[in-house]
């Protein structure tokens, strides 16, 4: 019999009074899996974290996470979980090794700590005050906390939000080395090029419930399958004059005629097709560009929002 999924959701619901802030969502993130959990602001993603975490009890469904029900078991699932908050304040003069021996602590179960320190390249630092570190340095700390106990499961609140493009890539290392390592990860985060560089699947809830699940590339095509092929000529194309097969694609064109956006789900023939016949028109082709639909494109047709609004 095979073991269950880190986590498993069914039909959750979560209602403050009259309002229902999650309605009925369903998903599964399984092992050595990064899973991530996109949507606008109150879309329902940090409800859904709390409630498994075993922050937050929900009004209906069913919740597995490790095999436990986070509701009942909750001391089960602190202990075999890691959390990273967005922001992590711990007090200005404490130490960084301080706060790893007062966390650690907490858990039945732990890991080397000078490696642990080493890994996140926070090994001299561990004499320094909270206070002394930088935006990086704190996030890595946040994270030396959250992998404290060894956990096969880890929950990363937007990660890497306000830091700097060296420090977000340093950390994007660390989740695939985790990922490496078959450890399950459950991430949100408002960085759509995040989120299609680390998940194998994501999750875009809004209103309270998930309105597309897939991998990035699953999703892109599913919901905006084709692929924008852009010309531009010399002088201005005759669009009167398109072929047949061409009139009927969508299209579109900039005010001076010279450059010609065209929409298809067969972008190589549809390229061969135009270079033919700007050709036969006695134009010459001075650029051609092909965009493929992004994960940003998608989330925009799907809530009308963009992930960081």
């Amino acid at each position: 019999m095979s073991a269950a999924p880190p986590i498993s959701v069914q039909d959750l619901h979560k209602r403050y009074g009259d309002f229902e802030a999650v309605r009925g969502i369903d998903l599964q993130v399984d092992e050595g899996e990064v899973f991530g959990l996109l949507g606008p602001n109150g879309a329902g993603k940090t409800t859904t974290i709390e409630i498994l975490e075993g922050l937050r009890p929900r009004t209906s469904g069913k919740v597995s996470v490790l095999g436990f029900d986070p509701a009942v078991q909750t001391r089960e699932v602190k202990n075999n979980i890691g959390v990273c908050l967005q922001a992590t304040n711990l007090p200005d003069k404490m130490k960084v090794h301080e706060a790893l021996d007062l966390f650690g602590a907490f858990y039945d179960r732990q890991t080397d700590r000078d490696k642990l320190l080493q890994r996140l390249q926070l090994w001299d630092k561990r004499e320094a005050l909270y206070k002394s570190l930088s935006g990086g340095q704190k996030q890595r700390v946040a994270l030396a906390l959250a992998l404290l106990n060894e956990p096969t499961l880890l929950f990363l609140d937007e990660p890497t939000t306000g830091l700097d493009p060296q420090v977000r890539h340093e950390i994007h290392g660390v989740i695939q080395e985790l990922k490496e390592n078959r450890r399950s990860i459950l991430i949100t985060t408002h960085y759509i090029e995040e989120a299609e560089r680390l998940c194998d699947r994501v999750a875009i809830i809004d209103a309270g419930k998930i309105i597309e699940l897939g991998s990035p590339r699953e999703i892109q095509q599913r919901v905006l399958g084709q692929t924008l092929v852009e010309v531009t000529t010399n002088d201005p194309m005759p669009v009167e004059a398109l072929p047949e097969k061409l009139r009927h694609q969508k299209y579109s064109m900039n005010d001076d005629g010279r450059s010609l956006a065209m929409q298809s789900d067969s972008p190589a023939s549809l390229i061969v097709e135009l270079v033919k016949w700007i050709e036969a028109q006695g134009l010459r082709l001075t650029d051609i560009h092909m965009k493929r639909p992004t994960l940003e494109d998608v989330f925009i047709e799907l809530t009308g929002r963009r992930l960081r609004e």
